[in-house]
């Protein structure tokens, strides 16, 4: 039997217009299980030269993002590693807990990638005025000639739609031709499918929080910067995952 098309379909409960679904559901469970690991993670935070394991491991994930973070906005990686950071995380433990049976990745769903990107698309606007004001940030849209205007509004409406689709495309049919092939040769494909889902899913939380830090960093310090530096922290040959 293959996995549902999205887990909006996977019902818990329902009563009268409320419904209890596999989205919800899963998304609150990723979210209490980053919650306990930060919390495991952090009770016993110190600054000593021997930190626990769960402090070390800790340590190296928030290093990493914000080393990342500082090639696209050195000035600013601080103030928004917090709201990057988050995004990639739940993407990433979203997609890794694929693994386990019976669970389905909440960003398989529309209404959660949507959900994603509308945030992304509330930080850009919130991000530019508090580095550029008011008047600075709404420069951008009438730059080089007014009549860009509704150009650059199109872009932004468009930018969040790629968002939310991109993201929801590969994991949702990842998660169906995995269901497919395991369904034709149940003891071949399994394994090597799992692991190139795992695969998959990292890279499009990569992808996704990668294009969120542009997207902030093209309202705060300019489009010309951020593109430029967007392009020195791609990894090479990344642009032909991001497919």
């Amino acid at each position: 039997m293959t996995p549902h098309l999205s887990p909006d379909q996977l019902v818990f409960w329902r009563s009268g217009p409320f419904v209890l679904n596999g989205s919800i559901v899963f998304t609150w469970a990723v979210m209490a299980l980053m919650t306990i690991v930060s919390w495991l993670a952090t009770r016993r935070i110190s600054p000593s030269e021997r930190p626990s394991r769960w402090q070390l491991s800790l340590e190296i994930v928030v290093i990493g993002m914000r080393d990342q973070l500082a090639q696209i906005m050195p000035r600013h990686c601080d103030r928004y590693l917090p709201f990057v950071g988050s995004i990639f995380l739940f993407i990433a433990v979203s997609n890794t807990l694929m693994v386990i049976p019976g669970y389905e990745p909440p960003t398989g769903s529309l209404s959660t990638t949507a959900a994603l990107a509308l945030c992304v698309f509330m930080a850009v606007p919130v991000a530019g005025i508090l580095e550029r004001g008011i008047g600075g940030y709404l420069k951008n849209y009438v730059r080089p000639t007014p009549l860009m205007l509704p150009f650059h509004v199109i872009g932004e409406l468009s930018r969040t739609l790629s968002l939310a689709v991109r993201l929801f495309g590969n994991i949702m049919s990842g998660g169906k031709i995995v269901g497919i092939l395991v369904a034709i040769a149940p003891f071949v494909f399994p394994i090597v499918m799992e692991a190139l889902g795992l695969l998959t899913g990292l890279v499009q939380a990569y992808i996704f929080a990668v294009l969120a830090a542009v997207y902030i960093a093209s309202a705060a310090i300019g489009v010309g910067e951020a593109g430029g530096r967007a392009d020195r922290a791609r990894p090479a040959g990344k642009g032909a995952m991001d497919g």
